[in-house]
C-alpha cells in the first residue's frame, strides 16, 4: 500500500518496544490519545485490526507485517539522517538479535568501531536457535542464528563455527568424577543449563555417549558470564563455548572433559534487504556495515564453515 500514516507506523513501532500505550506515548511525546488515534486509523485504512489491546498488548498477523516495514523504514530513515550528518539520535537505534555465548565473546569487539563512530544498536539477546524468530516478526533487522535458511525478502551471510565442548572445575572432577564422565553416570552429575530453550548437553551428551534424549541433571544459570563463573565454582559440567572457556582451562580453573568431543555450532548472519543491493562503488547502508562488521569479526574468532 502506498498511503500508509509513517507517523502511524512510528507509533507502532514504539508500542511495540515500550509495552504500552503510556511509555510509547511518552517516548513519542504524545499523548495517549493521539498514539490511539493513529492506530485505529491505521486500522480503518487496512479493514483490521494490528494490535490486540490485551495485557500484555499482542500484534495480529497484519501488525506484524507493518511492524517489519516500520523496522526497515526506521532503518532506511537512519542512513538518510546518517548521511546528512544527523546520525546518532536515539529514536534512530537499530535493532538486531544475537545470541548470549557470541555476545559474550566475539560480537562487542566486532561491532566496537561502529558504536564507537556513533552507530546506535539495540542488542536483542535470545538462544541462537531463536533468534531467528524475532527476525521473522519483524522485531529486529537482523540477527545471528543457527538457522541457515533465508526468509523470503531477506539474504544471509554464513559467519563461522562455534565449538562447544564439557568442562568442569578440577575440584568438581575430583569429587563427583572420579572415574571420569562416562554413559554410567551422567544422569546422576548436575549440568549446567542456561534456560529452558538450552540443548547443548543434551547435544553434547547425545554426541559424546550415543544416547538419544538424555535425562539430565539440571542447574540454570541464565547468564553466558555467570554460567562459566559457576562452572568454576564447580556447580557442575557445563557445556559452552571453547573461546570463552578457553582463558579459564589455560589457568587450571577448568579442564575439558572428552577433549575430543566439540559440539561445533555454525552461525549465520541474516538481515532484511532494505533495498537494491549496493554497487561496488555505492557505499553501504548501515545495515550492511553491521552485517560486514559482523563477518569480519566472526573470521577473527571463529572456525571457518566446513
Amino acid at each position: 500500500m502506498n498511503d500508509l500514516d509513517p507517523a502511524a507506523l512510528e507509533c507502532l513501532a514504539a508500542l511495540v518496544d515500550e509495552g504500552s500505550f503510556e511509555r510509547a506515548a511518552a517516548r513519542l511525546s504524545l499523548t495517549q490519545s493521539a498514539v490511539s488515534q493513529r492506530l485505529r486509523a491505521l486500522e480503518a485504512r487496512l479493514g483490521q485490526p494490528v494490535v490486540v489491546r490485551s495485557r500484555p498488548l499482542r500484534l495480529t498477523e497484519a501488525g506484524k507485517v507493518l511492524l517489519r516495514f516500520a523496522r526497515q523504514w526506521q532503518a532506511l530513515r537512519a542512513d538518510v539522517a546518517r548521511e546528512l550528518e544527523a546520525a546518532g539520535r536515539a529514536d534512530d537505534r537499530l535493532p538486531i538479535a544475537v545470541n548470549a555465548d557470541s555476545l559474550a565473546t566475539w560480537v562487542l569487539p566486532a561491532l566496537d568501531a561502529l558504536v564507537q563512530a556513533g552507530v546506535f544498536l539495540e542488542l536483542v539477546v535470545d538462544d541462537q536457535d531463536f533468534t531467528h524468530d524475532w527476525l521473522r516478526q519483524g522485531a529486529v533487522l537482523g540477527c545471528v542464528s543457527t538457522v541457515r535458511q533465508a526468509l523470503r525478502g531477506c539474504r544471509v551471510t554464513p559467519l563461522g563455527v562455534m565449538p562447544y565442548v564439557a568442562v568442569a572445575s578440577p575440584a568438581f572432577v575430583a569429587r563427583e568424577l572420579p572415574q571420569g564422565l562416562h554413559r554410567r553416570n551422567f544422569s546422576q552429575v548436575p549440568f549446567l543449563v542456561f534456560n529452558r530453550k538450552d540443548d547443548m548437553q543434551a547435544q553434547w551428551v547425545s554426541r559424546a555417549f550415543g544416547v538419544r534424549q538424555p535425562r539430565l541433571r539440571e542447574r540454570f544459570v541464565p547468564s553466558s558470564d555467570a554460567y562459566v563463573r559457576a562452572a568454576v565454582m564447580g556447580w557442575g559440567v557445563g557445556v559452552a563455548p571453547e573461546l570463552q572457556v578457553r582463558p579459564h582451562v589455560e589457568r587450571g580453573e577448568l579442564q575439558v572433559l572428552h577433549p575430543e568431543v566439540r559440539l561445533p555450532v555454525a552461525l549465520h548472519w541474516h538481515q532484511w534487504k532494505l533495498g537494491d543491493d549496493p554497487g561496488p562503488q555505492a557505499r553501504a547502508s548501515l545495515l550492511d556495515r553491521v552485517g560486514l562488521a559482523l563477518a569480519a569479526g566472526a573470521r577473527h574468532a571463529l572456525e571457518p564453515v566446513a
